[in-house]
């Protein structure tokens, strides 16, 4: 059977898109998007791996047009989209399409940001492109998902190289031809790894295809060519990278139904499988007080796939603690807390909160859906708590509000760069769409940093 012409009319798309043929509704969605996106940059701008990053680039950097968020460090286009991919990521408390679990601001808002300082846009030019970039690594994503990921790759960054690579293109405007160039340049350059999980280098893969999505849109602006069906050719990307190709998923209702309407938020700073229970966790330690000093044990009952990516049973590292669905319960049951500050080196090498998650045990039932969980907790007295979460905090089910997307960005970027400046940062991401220079966020939001020091 001959695929559709996937790549051509995904490039004719991209190249036509004008801001007035995105629905409202969609635009204030990209909005909250963007938001969450910088609160995740200017938090994550304090990490070891931003630091190793900065450290790694720093003296290969070109022009120093495009600044670090949360950082005094400025960098070239194409180094700074890398290093606030990672930054924005680095803390796993960025923006997730639930369908395929990509986190789709990261590869695209990092590359359009860094290239406004550039090349200047307004700030609801920068919106359409966003928007524009995040339809493309989604629908991509549905395509191949879930054989895709289950082969081992990690989404985020295999997908996110499109959407760099069509944000940028919109953005720098790109014909037809060029566009078709730059997605099969990004189809080259699809990768990341599920082995990386608890690294630092599970951050890397969004910097890296934000960086490399928009290098293919300068090599096509440039004239450089590549296969003009890179997405589904026999040996491109589809084809190559998984088992299932639903080009359906890509063009059908392109343009009409929006998949960047449907992001999500994160309110806990890990793996968006553990989010049910912490959500239940968080709940039962409101209900019981202190007799959290008096579990005997805790029972998670889980979809597979939460152990398959969160199974870490004695994490070491703050990381690693991201990827431990034990970590998670003991420490929503013991501090009530799911930020970044529960997934510190400290907190995972903490003695009560040890003790504790060696009470946590966890069984699989393929019947549970995996954004649910059942606990069941035993205490020293024999008395028992059940607590089932059908879906938690953050889900479309239960999205946070605006009010909420401020708390979550204060609560982060405070312990960067400070009060004032960041409502300053939040006052100019919510204004977004009125800003005629979009870079004006960015020149907000590069400042010393009143902390250095790793989490």
């Amino acid at each position: 059977m001959t695929a559709p012409h996937v790549t051509s009319t995904l490039a004719e798309w991209i190249v036509g898109v004008q801001d007035r043929a995105i629905p409202e509704d969609v635009r204030r969605e990209g909005v909250r998007t963007f938001v969450n996106w910088v609160g995740c940059a200017v938090g994550g701008a304090s990490h070891e791996t931003v630091d190793a990053a900065l450290r790694a680039v720093d003296a290969f950097s070109g022009p120093r047009t495009s600044g670090v968020l949360g950082r005094k460090e400025r960098l070239d286009v194409l180094h700074a989209a890398l290093v606030n991919g990672i930054s924005s990521h680095v803390l796993d408390y960025d923006d997730t399409h639930l369908k395929t679990i990509i986190h789709p601001a990261g590869p695209v808002a990092s590359a359009l940001l860094a290239l406004a300082e550039a090349r200047p846009m307004s700030g609801r030019d920068l919106i359409t492109s966003m928007l524009v970039g995040i339809e493309v690594e989604c629908r991509i994503g549905n395509c191949v998902y879930p054989q895709h990921y289950d082969r081992g790759w990690h989404i985020t960054g295999t997908t996110g190289v499109f959407g760099a690579a069509a944000a940028v293109g919109h953005a720098i405007g790109l014909d037809k031809m060029q566009m078709q160039w730059a997605l099969g340049l990004a189809a080259t350059q699809s990768a990341g790894l599920r082995e990386m999980f608890g690294t630092m280098t599970k951050s890397f893969h969004p910097g890296r295809a934000a960086q490399n999505g928009a290098m293919s849109a300068f090599l096509a602006e440039a004239g450089f060519d590549s296969s003009l069906q890179g997405i589904e050719a026999p040996r491109g990307f589809a084809n190559v990278l998984s088992d299932k190709q639903d080009y359906s998923e890509i063009l059908d209702g392109l343009g009409t139904s929006w998949e960047a309407a449907l992001n999500s938020y994160k309110p806990f700073a890990c793996g968006i499988v553990i989010h049910p229970t912490i959500d239940g966790c968080q709940q039962i330690r409101n209900e019981i007080g202190d007799k959290v000093g008096d579990i005997q044990s805790v029972k998670l009952t889980t979809h597979p796939l939460v152990l398959e990516l969160t199974g870490k049973t004695s994490p070491k590292t703050g990381l690693e603690g991201k990827f431990s669905v034990y970590h998670a319960a003991a420490s929503a049951l013991i501090e009530g807390d799911g930020s970044p500050t529960a997934f510190t080196d400290e907190m995972v090498n903490r003695a009560d909160i040890i003790a504790l998650r060696d009470k946590v045990k966890a069984a699989s039932d393929p019947s549970i859906h995996e954004a649910s969980v059942t606990i069941d907790v035993t205490f020293t007295d024999g008395s028992t708590l059940r607590k089932h979460i059908e879906r938690a905090i953050g889900s479309r089910e239960r999205p946070l509000t605006d009010e909420q997307l401020d708390a979550k960005f204060t609560r982060q970027s405070e312990l960067v760069v400070g009060e004032g400046q960041t409502r300053a940062i939040l006052d100019a991401a919510w204004r977004i769409e009125t800003l005629a220079d979009a870079g004006d966020v960015a020149r907000q939001a590069v400042v010393e940093p009143v902390c250095s020091a790793a989490e």
